[in-house]
């Protein structure tokens, strides 16, 4: 009874019915015709601040709906970099015929081989508890110790929650941040998640659980022994997180956790995974009352946490993916009026600004969706969104370069500009793909997928390379490619280069979902009849006649295209509610 208690006081507190609407009532009938010369111009106010989800009045024990009531089990900021104003003002471009410029490759060699930098043995079992004995090692020594070296041994349980423990400090949290890893504030985070293992118990279970998800989806655990593993941990963690609610304090422990369920879950979970679990986007619209409740939406210029920048990557993308505007939609917008990093290059590969304009994007998705914005209205928004992707693309260096070095090392700042290329090119495709008319064989969206295609050879490959880093990017230039795009072929290749790594988390089921889209639109065309009395079966005829011969079919038949169904659609219809990052 108590811990039904305490799941309801979780729903009450981290999980409202609804969330309070900000949408203006009426849009202007036209855009300013200048934009200010100081700052990068954005799209215009009408664009709403934040599109809430619609409202879902869920009853009190939806989490015992999900997990049941299991036995509990006994559990043993940096100042981010700062984004330079753009300073020039940006021309008007038309979409429909205008082409972004394609970026000079340079001269070196595609970064198609395995970094240097990441050489151990790909994992194949659970990693063996290390010695308990501390000897003194050279500092060469130091820095190869695996991450389980410096767990407290008191922190697991029993020795199979210790083994579990070790193999996702060892082996799962290299797969979830493999950009921020290659920056400076890599190993920082590292020491911060240890931290966090050892003092926030929910942070704890929903590792484990995760680090059980991953034993399973690799195939070397598989039955109903992992799955407990999975289930008992899920339900440990969000019972501690209603402890936390219950006592009213620690809420950036408990954003922590929440945003670790949600994060950590699709860059390991399978795409066929059926155990009960809390779809992403639930938790989502806790991580968005906690962040509103610690205040940390307020000032865009403060300096914000790891969680922030977290938040931030799952909002936009994620909105994307619902076919929603980001819950935090105007913070982002003045972010890029302003020029202030939310830190996203560091943790995921891609410029500040580029992820803004994709957050204003989904804005305008959510508007002609629902019917907001008519035809001449969303090609006006078009256009002005049009004109920022190409100030955003003058304002840097778009140079191709291998961000291998000659000994094999990943160069960070060249990976990262590669990687913006091409998030820069699929935010062109999902812009134009809300053009009236969109069609996927049009020259202009072959043209950009074309590009995809081309800056991918500079994006190191193989289980340690940068593929699952990009999966977002792979499904706007998958689902809208043709079935004779090259894009299809080198995408098949960069799958296989992955191994194992392609059949689980969010690159695994981007690929299941492209796969699902091409299926359906393979049958591009079909065959109706003008008239159909002439193909009437010669039985329902009664003539003193000899019978007429069959007319040919191509005489009398003309071919239109099948109405193309959505990737969301296709999605929603399989019952696929994958977080796509």
């Amino acid at each position: 009874m108590e811990k039904e208690v305490a799941l309801q006081e979780y729903m009450k507190h981290a999980l409202p019915s609804g969330l309070p609407s900000a949408l203006p009532s009426a849009l202007p009938s036209a855009l300013p015709s200048a934009l200010p010369s100081a700052v990068p111009s954005a799209v215009p106010s009408a664009v709403p601040s934040a599109v809430p989800y619609p409202g879902t009045s869920r009853p009190h024990n939806l989490y015992a709906k999900f997990y049941g009531t299991p036995p509990v089990p006994t559990p043993a900021t940096t100042i981010l970099a700062t984004a330079t104003p753009a300073t020039a003002t940006p021309a008007t471009a038309t979409p429909a015929t205008a082409t972004p410029a394609t970026a000079t490759p340079a001269t070196a060699t595609p970064a198609t081989a395995t970094p240097a930098l990441q050489s151990e043995e790909w994992y194949q079992g659970f990693t063996a508890p290390p010695s308990a004995s501390r000897v003194r090692t050279t500092a060469s020594e130091s820095s190869s110790r695996p991450l389980s070296f410096y767990l407290e041994g008191k922190m697991a349980a029993n020795e199979r929650e210790r083994s579990m423990l070790y193999h996702f400090v060892d082996n799962v949290l290299r797969l979830v941040f493999p950009i921020l890893d290659l920056h400076k504030d890599g190993p920082s985070r590292a020491r911060e998640i240890l931290v966090s293992l050892d003092t926030n118990k929910s942070y704890y279970h929903c590792c484990l659980s995760v680090s059980a998800i991953h034993l399973k989806t690799i195939k070397k655990n598989r039955g109903k022994k992992v799955d407990k593993d999975i289930m008992r941990h899920r339900y440990a963690a969000v019972s501690e997180l209603c402890k936390a609610l219950n006592s009213d304090s620690g809420h950036d422990t408990i954003l922590d956790a929440t945003l670790a369920m949600i994060f950590f879950h699709c860059s390991v979970g399978a795409p066929d995974d059926c155990l009960p679990d809390i779809p992403w986007n639930e938790h989502f619209t806790a991580v968005a009352n906690l962040v509103t409740k610690l205040g940390l939406d307020a000032n865009p210029y403060m300096i914000i946490p790891f969680s922030m920048s977290l938040s931030t990557w799952i909002d936009i993308l994620g909105a994307t993916i619902l076919g929603k505007s980001p819950q935090f939609a105007h913070t982002y917008r003045t972010k890029h009026l302003s020029g202030v990093s939310s830190g996203l290059r560091e943790l995921m590969g891609c410029d500040d600004r580029i992820m803004y304009l994709i957050s204003e994007i989904a804005c305008l998705d959510t508007l002609k969706s629902e019917g907001r914005l008519d035809d001449h209205g969303v090609c006006h928004h078009i256009t002005a969104l049009t004109a920022q992707i190409d100030h955003a693309e003058r304002a840097v260096d778009s140079t191709l370069e291998n961000s291998l070095s000659a000994s094999g090392t990943v160069q960070a700042d060249k990976l990262t500009k590669n990687m913006t290329s091409i998030f820069r090119v699929a935010a062109r495709i999902y812009l134009y793909s809300l053009l009236p008319g969109f069609e996927p064989d049009q020259q202009n969206i072959i043209g950009l997928v074309d590009s995809v295609t081309e800056i991918l050879q500079y994006i190191p490959t193989g289980p340690h390379g940068f593929d699952r880093s990009l999966v977002w990017p792979m499904l706007i230039t998958g689902v809208c490619s043709t079935s004779a795009s090259t894009f299809r072929v080198i995408l098949a290749q960069r799958s296989n280069a992955l191994g194992e790594c392609s059949d689980f988390g969010s690159f695994g089921r981007m690929y299941k979902v492209l796969q699902e889209v091409w299926k359906h639109s393979e049958d591009a065309s079909a065959v109706i009849y003008s008239d159909p009395s002439l193909i009437s079966s010669s039985s329902a005829l009664r003539y003193n006649q000899a019978p007429l011969p069959s007319p040919c079919i191509d005489t009398i038949g003309r071919r239109i295209k099948k109405q193309p169904i959505h990737w969301r659609d296709v999605m929603k219809g399989r019952g696929w509610n994958y977080l796509l990052l």
